[in-house]
């Protein structure tokens, strides 16, 4: 076990950033968080949190704060573009996993952990307006240099044991490691992102998908207050194959006209959920493109490791984005807590989670679980009649199952951790 205290700069006050100084905290480092923006708000639309990850969350005492803020996801089902069911399965403590599956706003979930930090670590663990510019490895320390993103002033050198970057997918640390890497991959598809209040579908916690690859839209409820009160706060996800090149940085996250894209989704009117009106009764729409990076051969170098999206940023399928980087920051607590030497214990980290996130991003470059739509969409263009002429339930089961194990919440194997 550790004997001596280590200190740790975390560069990025986003999910992976937070969880990682609650982690470490508890195995006993001296952790401070920097964060580029003035100001920690509650941004950002809806996420899901995978079972395996809110075992993480609910360690850390946060089980009754997600209970309140998220909504346990009770089923998933996957739809053909005319509406037909393709596939449906409990999720969370539906499924009999002990921990369960939540859908929750981002925003929310990033002040959840923001004020857990500030509570545990003291109010100034988390530093704002310092964005990373830089750092120099030594054997014995790191200088992580910060400047004013804004203004470009520099506001000084601080020192470290150990420099964690979670600064997302234009990671300035990656870079600095990977100098040619260039820009993330496009997947040449376009993600537009909203949330409405509207009437609830099918159980009101469900998680639904309709479509397949160039055309899918995905929409689920993340306010338990608002589902209290009969209604329904739904984030939904449209997403088109655009045959063209990514936009430019600048213009990620740009609220854009919904015309753009409504005019594909005009028939999507199906028993269970009205698609076309769900979009037209939105007030504001963010355009994303949907793209990742290519899996690298090593994330730690000396004293420097890379986390959550600087380490493995994935396409969004299979709902692993924020859970990967909460197993990022489990891992790394372990490894701290069982290496006395930093440089031993970040391989060991890296040992323990470059190769599972690595097969996630590739898996989902195919479609992950929801490769089963796309199944169906080249075997019955125009739909079905009976989904078993289509597709078996085995092959179904099959896909969901070996997704699973990829992506480390094999139900099994979850339910035997703290048994």
């Amino acid at each position: 076990m550790t004997t001596t205290k280590k200190s740790v700069i975390i560069a990025g006050g986003g999910i992976g950033g937070l969880i990682t100084a609650l982690k470490l905290y508890r195995v006993g480092a001296s952790v401070q968080v920097f964060e580029s923006v003035q100001e920690i708000r509650e941004l950002g639309v809806g996420i899901n949190l995978l079972p395996h990850a809110v075992r993480v969350l609910t360690e850390l005492g946060l089980a009754d704060e997600l209970e309140k803020t998220g909504i346990q996801t009770a089923e998933l089902r996957y739809f053909s573009k005319f509406g037909q069911q393709i596939w449906q399965e409990p999720r969370g403590l539906a499924s009999g996993y002990k921990w369960p599956q939540y859908s929750i706003h981002r925003g929310r979930l990033q002040m959840i952990l923001y004020q857990a930090v500030k509570r545990e670590l003291g109010e100034d663990a988390v530093i704002t307006g310092h964005h990373l510019s830089s750092f120099d490895r030594y054997d014995d320390r790191v200088d992580v240099h910060f400047t004013d993103r804004k203004t470009g002033q520099k506001l000084g050198t601080y020192q470290a044991d150990m420099l964690i970057a979670a600064d997302g997918i234009h990671s300035v640390v990656r870079k600095s490691f990977y100098p040619n890497e260039g820009d993330p991959k496009f997947s040449g598809r376009i993600l537009w992102r909203g949330l409405t209040e509207s009437s609830t579908f099918l159980t009101g916690k469900t998680m639904i998908m309709s479509g397949y690859q160039d055309q899918k839209f995905v929409a689920y409820p993340i306010c338990p207050k608002t589902l209290a009160e009969g209604r329904s706060l739904v984030n939904w996800i449209a997403e088109l194959n655009i045959n063209d090149g990514a936009p430019p940085r600048s213009d990620w996250n740009k609220k854009i006209d919904k015309q753009k894209f409504a005019p594909a989704f005009s028939n999507w009117k199906f028993d269970w959920l009205d698609i076309p009106t769900l979009i037209a009764e939105t007030d504001d729409v963010y355009e994303f493109p949907m793209v990742d990076r290519d899996p690298l051969p090593q994330w730690s170098y000396g004293r420097v490791t890379l986390l959550g999206d600087a380490a493995h940023p994935m396409y969004p399928i299979g709902s692993n984005g924020a859970s990967q980087a909460i197993l990022d920051a489990d891992a790394l607590a372990k490894a701290i807590a069982e290496e006395n030497d930093v440089i031993s214990a970040l391989r060991a980290y890296e040992e323990a989670r470059l190769e599972p996130t690595a097969s996630i991003v590739r898996s989902n470059r195919q479609n992950g679980p929801e490769s089963v739509m796309q199944i169906v969409e080249e075997r019955a263009p125009n739909g079905f009649e009976n989904l078993n002429d289509v597709i078996s339930q085995e092959e179904l089961e099959d896909i969901a199952n070996k997704y699973k194990k990829i992506a480390g919440f094999d139900k099994e194997q979850l339910n035997k951790i703290n048994a």
